[in-house]
């Protein structure tokens, strides 16, 4: 059996989870799964991502008695030292040519989110946001740094949502 996942690992899933899931279930637009949902790709890869985002326009690829078979809108994985090498080359490479449009790697230890958009076929880093906790240090910084630090993200699948940081991760 393989180990569980950390504590850190579980709460930035479930936080993500519930934002995303209060935007489509209010907005009616797509549908929010967990870890434990099997994903059948085109390609005949099997993953078990740790959070997945379909459309509702794309719910065809739902079976609601067993799994996903088909390309996600979203996918979501949270880093943890056992799998941070798979997710950042094998899934992160298997997502991409099976044309999955908004992959994101999430570090529940450094509070960050690394935004990984579909154009042309390729992934390209959107951007990196991070949870930037200590004022002391964030206030000593030149405004030029300040500016580069961006503490929200917004979906591209949803452009009309954005999530801050701060309601993903907690200070633990």
């Amino acid at each position: 059996m393989a180990p569980s996942a950390s504590a850190y690992h579980n709460r930035s899933m479930f936080r993500l989870a519930v934002e995303i899931e209060n935007y489509t279930r209010k907005n009616k637009c797509g549908y929010v799964f967990t870890d434990n949902i099997d994903v059948h790709l085109p390609d005949g890869s099997l993953y078990r991502p740790d959070l997945v985002v379909v459309k509702s326009e794309n719910a065809g690829i739902i079976d609601w008695n067993k799994t996903i078979t088909g390309v996600p809108d979203m996918v979501v994985e949270i880093l943890s030292q056992s799998t941070k090498r798979n997710d950042f080359s094998i899934k992160k490479d298997t997502y991409e040519a099976n044309g999955v449009k908004e992959y994101w790697i999430v570090d529940p230890f450094f509070k960050s989110v690394m935004v990984y958009l579909l154009r042309d076929g390729k992934y390209f880093l959107d951007d990196e946001y991070i949870y930037f906790i200590n004022k002391e240090e964030f206030d000593e910084m030149p405004e030029e740094e300040k500016a580069k630090i961006k503490s929200e993200v917004t979906l591209s699948i949803f452009p009309e949502l954005t999530i801050k940081l701060e309601d993903i991760f907690e200070i633990w």
